[in-house]
């Protein structure tokens, strides 16, 4: 079923004139639902990113669940696998199946850091809509990517943002309005803000690693498919016996792809290489790492909250900008330029300047993260008036 479903969103993703008939037609379906189904005003469905417990609507769902004002609220979680444990009482729910679009369409209340109306258009008139997105791009998204013209967020009620950066980056490539931003910063980093020695000494021993290594996390983005939809891949350009022989003695190297990659090529783990693909919850990755080692993603941006050095390995760099597009240039932009070569990051993290690295890292949040650290509170205020 997810192989399936994985195929029919990359075509629908390339193709336009499929694109364009299917949210069309959809989108009239679900509406035409929505006459035979009440709202109810004590509802509220969060959805995540790939459809997992995770990211913003996670941190906003936990804090919500402690508050008594919201005792009376019935809570739904769209998610994949229906059987993860998640505290509360939320029902679960299966995205893009009928009761799911009826869920959709019964609730109040949206909090999304993807979409909730799974790329149609369905939002009722009273509906009050939430969306946090999952993190600052550094590549293209939404209109700004080839072919797409189509992404319009004009409707949501409220829109997250870290930094003036994003705002005039959003309206372009989601058509979001000045109205809708709300500068509160991601709500699923505001722990970061806030991480303490004891609790990195807590995540280590629960997770296994040793008190007396360095660790270095790497974090790559997503690659778009290259066989039509049937798989996501990444296979790192990585002589893991060599890091191994060059950093083993004080370093412990830990895996974390993108959650749309479905296939990591090249690696085989150890005691040195660690594998957290699937690890639930990537702040306690970033809490816990001396290091982090990434490309484009996002998680550049959340790491740089706890003011530590970042490595941006781009060994793609020009056939990813020629295929994909960046929404600024990282060689630029990124803390310390980017590096193509696997030898020359070990160089760098074997000569580290430390206080100079963690300078750049400095600057880089003070440029892009404006906001941040309450974030789930303001956000529950302003949706909920309180």
């Amino acid at each position: 079923m997810e192989g399936l479903r994985a195929r029919v969103d990359y075509v629908l993703k390339h193709n336009t004139a499929i694109n364009k008939s299917f949210k069309f037609l959809a989108s009239t379906a679900v509406k035409a639902m929505g006459l035979f189904v009440p709202m109810d005003n004590k509802a509220i469905i969060f959805s995540a990113h790939s459809r997992k417990y995770n990211d913003s609507p996670r941190a906003i769902y936990e804090y919500m669940i402690t508050l008594p004002e919201f005792k009376d609220y019935t809570f739904y979680w769209a998610l994949d696998d229906t059987n993860v444990e998640i505290p509360g009482n939320a029902v679960k729910i299966v995205p893009d199946t009928p009761e799911y679009f009826r869920t959709a369409l019964k609730c109040k209340y949206w909090i999304t850091c993807v979409n909730i109306e799974r790329s149609l258009k369905f939002k009722r008139k009273n509906c009050v809509y939430l969306n946090t997105w999952h993190g600052i791009p550094i590549k293209t998204v939404g209109n700004m990517a080839e072919g797409r013209k189509d992404y319009d967020f004009s409707h949501i009620d409220y829109f997250c943002v870290s930094g003036d950066y994003e705002i005039d980056l959003y309206e372009k490539s989601f058509n979001v309005q000045p109205a809708q931003i709300i500068k509160t910063g991601l709500p699923r980093n505001d722990v970061l803000y806030k991480t303490t020695k004891d609790e990195v000494e807590e995540i280590k021993k629960k997770l296994g690693l040793p008190l007396d290594k360095k660790l270095i996390l790497y974090a790559p983005t997503w690659r778009d498919s290259k066989d039509g939809g049937k798989s996501y891949t990444i296979k790192p350009p990585m002589d893991l016996a060599k890091w191994e022989k060059m950093l083993g003695e004080k370093y412990i190297l830990l895996f974390r792809t993108h959650p749309y990659t479905n296939k990591l090529l090249g690696v085989e783990f150890n005691s040195f290489v660690r594998d957290y693909v699937n690890y639930p919850n990537i702040n306690d990755l970033m809490k816990i790492s001396d290091i982090l080692i990434s490309d484009y993603s996002a998680t550049i941006f959340d790491y740089a909250i706890l003011e530590r050095p970042i490595i941006s390995f781009a060994y793609d760099c020009d056939e990813y900008g020629e295929e994909r597009g960046f929404a600024m240039d990282p060689r630029a932009e990124m803390p310390g330029g980017i590096v193509k070569t696997e030898d020359e990051v070990i160089d760098r993290i074997l000569g580290m300047n430390y206080e100079k690295e963690v300078a750049a890292v400095k600057a880089f949040k003070n440029k892009y993260l404006t906001y941040g650290g309450q974030a789930t509170e303001k956000c529950v205020k302003k949706m909920f008036e309180v």
